[in-house]
């Protein structure tokens, strides 16, 4: 199942593995939701337009209260540059929380410049991946970051605070 949050409080299926996108490119979400809906694991995506909601939504604020409406991603997929606050802001903020510094980030981006890995890296980015073009391409990619964050990686469980 795939999502694009609209309301503040759709309630989250938790029988999948929930991946957080944070992308304001509409083409590279469409194209990200596309490839990860023929995904083997089985996933469901909650998108946000910008950094600022996805802070919300992880830090439970702004309507995102209830761990019921807003459960823990398993992965957050985060592009680099974004409208207002950037990807290294968003990172360094996430990776900042004791709640939240755990959860994979996956720094998903068109950007090459080794002052962006570099600046994701220095911020504990968990993965830098550039995106590919092509939809054959992006497929297989993400295909192999689905098979890895969301299959072989063995990631923490831990309970949603209130």
């Amino acid at each position: 199942m795939i999502q694009t949050l609209k309301s503040r409080h759709q309630l989250i299926h938790q029988s999948t593995n929930l991946i957080m996108l944070i992308e304001d490119d509409m083409d590279h979400t469409e194209l990200i939701i596309r490839t990860s809906r023929e995904h083997a694991i089985p996933n469901q995506i909650i998108h946000f337009h910008d950094g600022q909601s996805a802070l919300d939504y992880l830090f439970r604020g702004n309507g995102y209260c209830d761990p019921a409406f807003s459960p823990r991603p398993q992965l957050i997929l985060l592009d680099v540059h974004l409208l207002g606050r950037d990807g290294i802001d968003i990172l360094r903020t996430i990776k900042a929380s004791d709640e939240l510094r755990m959860i994979p980030v996956v720094m998903l981006t068109t950007s090459a410049t080794e002052q962006d890995i570099m600046n994701a890296y220095r911020n504990h980015a968990n993965s830098y991946v550039i995106k590919v073009v092509g939809f054959e391409e992006f497929k297989e990619l993400m295909d192999i970051l689905c098979s890895y964050w969301l299959g072989r990686n063995q990631g923490l469980n831990y309970p949603d605070a209130n």
